[in-house]
Order: C-alpha cells, then sequence, then structure tokens
C-alpha cells in the first residue's frame, strides 16, 4: 500500500458549515500551523451528500470545497450507528435532526425505538483530506460505548448528550472537553490522518 501524501501547505480549507464540528476540527489542527479557513466563510456551498458511506461523504464534500476554493480541504462526515437500530440513523444522522437541525428531537427517536431493546452503539468518523488535483486521503474512526436513557449534558453538541463511551460513567455531553477529544472517533480518525499526511 502506498504511502498517503504529506500535507505542506499552510492553508486548509474546513469543509463543514456544522459550527461544532468545525470548531472540534480547528483545534484538533492547532499544533500544525495551518490557517484553517471555513467552507462558510468562502461562501462555499454544502454538496447533497448522496454516497452511501461515510468515507463516500466525506470524499464528496472535501472534494468539492476543495475544487471551489482551488485550496486544499478536509471534510468530515460522521454519526451514530445504533446496534438495535441496524445501524441507523449512520449517514442520515443529520438528517433525523431535521431542517432546524434539532438534535433534541433526534435523540428523542432514537431513545424511543431501542425502548426496551440492548442500548450498544458507536460513533464513526471519517476524515477526507483533498487536494485541487482531486487527489484524496481518507481515514476512519470509531468509538463504541452504550445509550444513556435520557439525554445528559449540555457540552458537546449532535447526539453527544446521550453516549457513554465503554469504560466510563458519563456521556460525551458530560465529559469535559479536553478528554473526550482525546478519545472520540473523530480524535481517533484525527490521529490516523496526522501519522499518514502531517507526522
Amino acid at each position: 500500500m502506498s504511502q498517503p501524501r504529506r500535507f505542506t501547505e499552510r492553508k486548509l480549507v474546513l469543509a463543514s458549515h456544522n459550527q461544532g464540528k468545525a470548531a472540534e476540527i480547528a483545534e484538533l489542527l492547532q499544533p500544525f500551523d495551518i490557517e484553517v479557513i471555513s467552507a462558510a466563510s468562502l461562501g462555499l456551498p454544502e454538496p447533497e451528500e448522496t454516497e452511501d458511506s461515510f468515507i463516500g461523504n466525506a470524499r464528496l464534500k472535501a472534494l468539492a470545497a476543495t475544487r471551489a476554493s482551488k485550496l486544499p480541504a478536509l471534510a468530515d462526515d460522521s454519526g451514530l450507528c445504533v446496534d438495535a437500530l441496524d445501524g441507523a440513523p449512520g449517514i442520515f444522522s443529520a438528517r433525523w435532526a431535521g431542517p432546524s437541525k434539532d438534535f433534541g428531537h433526534a435523540m428523542d427517536r432514537v431513545l424511543k425505538g431501542i425502548a426496551g431493546k440492548p442500548r450498544g452503539a458507536h460513533f464513526v468518523a471519517a476524515l477526507a483530506l483533498a487536494w485541487p488535483d482531486d487527489h484524496c486521503e481518507v481515514f476512519e474512526g470509531k468509538v463504541y460505548g452504550t445509550l444513556a436513557d435520557a439525554p445528559r449534558g449540555s457540552r458537546g453538541f449532535g447526539y453527544d448528550p446521550i453516549f457513554i463511551p465503554d469504560g466510563h460513567a458519563v456521556t460525551f455531553g458530560e465529559m469535559d472537553p479536553a478528554k473526550k477529544h482525546a478519545m472520540s472517533h473523530r480524535a481517533v480518525a484525527f490521529r490516523m490522518l496526522v501519522d499518514g499526511c502531517f507526522g
């Protein structure tokens, strides 16, 4: 297998319009002295996510952003996969929150769907780093856990308040952000990205 391409540029477009996700990724990139530019600040449109996997959608978003901006772009596609829901909401995690991005509603929908069933679940994050010549590197991280009976905590974003990672008693919504950043699905994928392209 060939070595991933090294990232040597000083600017990077973050192909996400999700503020929580963008802030988390920008924080992870801080040590590398890279100017992170958000897709929203460049007025880049959000492409329709038409792929059937996290990696496919991350690649699609990164390539759309790099082609539009003529700069390297990093995109993330992530979601919650619930065992008792056959992996749903999965790649449709954001859509379950509806047009108003109401994750309270989405979490309620998940918890109602697993009432009386096993509570195993995992988060997946796929990161795609694309260059203007259409070269793309992809990395996928996962973290396993169980779902709480009700949302707990106001930290994090998305489904964080109902997800308890294995070996812990608190949800990602209750956890200190630095602790979450050290172990989350995005952190796992990010370590793979750093080792492959920045290390």
